[in-house]
């Protein structure tokens, strides 16, 4: 069996490991790009999140002031 074994074959069989490998590659560029959009996404929604947060924050404090001045509070 190993005589059967030619350059020609070997040839063709590193052929179709570099076309396979070629295609991973092309793969794997598509999901490094998509991930770099999901990435910046996600840091755009935190930067709203913490926006919202901090005004919540300022709506709370002016409601505590107000509830004081009128003396609603407990």
């Amino acid at each position: 069996m190993a005589d059967k074994v030619t350059n020609e074959l070997l040839l063709e069989q590193l052929k179709s490991i570099q076309a396979r490998l070629t295609n991973l590659e092309s793969g794997m560029s598509d999901v490094k790009t998509s991930l770099i959009g999901i990435q910046q996404h996600m840091a755009g929604f935190m930067t709203n999140v913490s926006a919202h947060e901090s005004t919540i924050a300022l709506i709370q404090s002016r409601l505590d002031r107000i509830e004081r001045r009128l003396e609603l509070s407990d």
